[in-house]
């Protein structure tokens, strides 16, 4: 089993009105010694770790990393240098074998001059947030890019030679319609990216938007959103059209051309372990799970000082494992092998499987349980009853 490298950068050049995320605008003299701080955390995370009575994955052998992933924020806000720094690093404070090297990026960042350095990075997947391809959809979200945009980011990518790009769309943004998200999906597929992500915008008081739709208010775009019914016709056009163009459907919020799924992503929802470095990002090493303090300057601060920068530290009791298992297993759409599950965790889960069953939100063919695919939008119900 390989670990995967989380790497966080919460810089961004504007905060999205949806966004819920521990990232935000921060002045560009941060960005230096914040690479310096994560570059030292990686190369002293042995130490650091064993300060906190936290074991590494693997160990005493110790398991080799495939993928690295650096999210955001805007990681593309970066010099390339930097970021090479970064990649650097990696490989010299882990046994790597590198097969994926992911860069999330905004469209308005991409230039051709930053690609060239991804490439040298040794950087070669990209995930790009395109969000819509409606200008009226964009900037009521906040974003800074603009349809133009995208397609220019895409033609210095292929330019580049980037040949595994995923493209992200939001399904429920303010002033979507059913002609506005055919016509994003229609852009998307004929772009024609190996990867793409559709996500149903969430409302929460964890964002401005979310804090003024359930307020009742209008600021934001927050009187045109589209209802939750709209939100699952788009989702299951989605579905639908993707299937056509020949992506596979993988993960309730993915897609992919064959053979190129995230493999990053997919060890969140295997359950393997995982380490994550910067402000704010999270860990898990098969026993507990934890997250470093949010705060970029308190980040730095405690990386100088060569303290552990986590804020919070949890082992999974096998309650929470159990739970952990089947509610990731179950956003895969090959589902799980219920008789494993049970066995490892010495649970009975047949009645409560069977109840849903009956109520048409799972299959189960006596060996492997899934969501039923026309019920995704609704998966959460199944969460919940499965759990309870």
């Amino acid at each position: 089993m390989n670990l995967g490298i989380y790497i966080q950068v919460p810089f961004c050049q504007r905060k999205c009105t949806y966004c819920n995320f521990s990232t935000g605008v921060f002045e560009r003299s941060l960005y230096a010694p914040y690479v310096q701080a994560v570059c030292r955390e990686l190369s002293e995370h042995e130490t650091l770790y064993r300060r906190a009575g936290l074991e590494l994955p693997g160990t005493p052998n110790r398991a080799g990393v495939d993928t690295v992933y650096l999210g955001g924020g805007t990681p593309s806000l970066l010099d390339a240098a930097a970021l090479c720094r970064i990649v650097d690093t990696v490989r010299q404070g882990f046994p790597c074998q590198l097969v994926e090297v992911t860069l999330e990026a905004d469209p308005e960042t991409v230039t051709r001059e930053k690609v060239a350095g991804w490439r040298s990075a040794g950087i070669n997947r990209i995930s790009l947030g395109a969000q819509s391809f409606d200008d009226r959809e964009l900037a009521a979200a906040g974003r800074i890019h603009r349809q133009q945009d995208i397609l220019e980011a895409l033609r210095h990518l292929r330019a580049a030679g980037f040949h595994n790009v995923s493209l992200d769309l939001i399904a429920g943004l303010a002033h979507q319609t059913r002609a506005t998200w055919k016509e994003s999906l229609a852009r998307l597929v004929d772009l024609r990216p190996e990867h793409a992500s559709i996500y149903l915008l969430e409302i929460d008081e964890g964002s401005r938007l979310g804090r003024e739709a359930l307020a009742g208010g209008l600021r934001y775009g927050a009187g045109a959103l589209p209802n939750d019914d709209a939100q699952a016709a788009f989702y299951e056009h989605a579905q639908e059209r993707l299937a056509q163009a020949g992506y596979e459907h993988y993960e309730i919020s993915n897609w992919a051309l064959p053979g190129l799924r995230s493999r990053h992503n997919s060890k969140y929802w295997r359950r393997e372990p995982y380490l994550g470095f910067g402000a704010g990002a999270h860990s898990f090493n098969g026993r507990k799970r934890w997250a470093n303090v949010r705060d970029p300057t308190l980040y730095i601060a405690a990386i100088a000082k060569g303290t552990f920068p986590g804020e919070q530290v949890l082992a999974v009791t096998p309650e929470q494992a159990l739970e952990e298992e089947l509610f990731l297993g179950l956003r895969q759409l090959e589902g799980i092998e219920l008789a494993r599950i049970e066995k490892k965790y010495h649970a009975s889960l047949y009645r409560r499987v069977e109840g849903l069953r009956e109520s048409g939100l799972v299959e189960f063919d006596g060996q492997r349980l899934r969501l039923m695919p026309s019920r995704l939008t609704v998966a959460n119900e199944a969460f919940i009853r499965l759990l309870d």
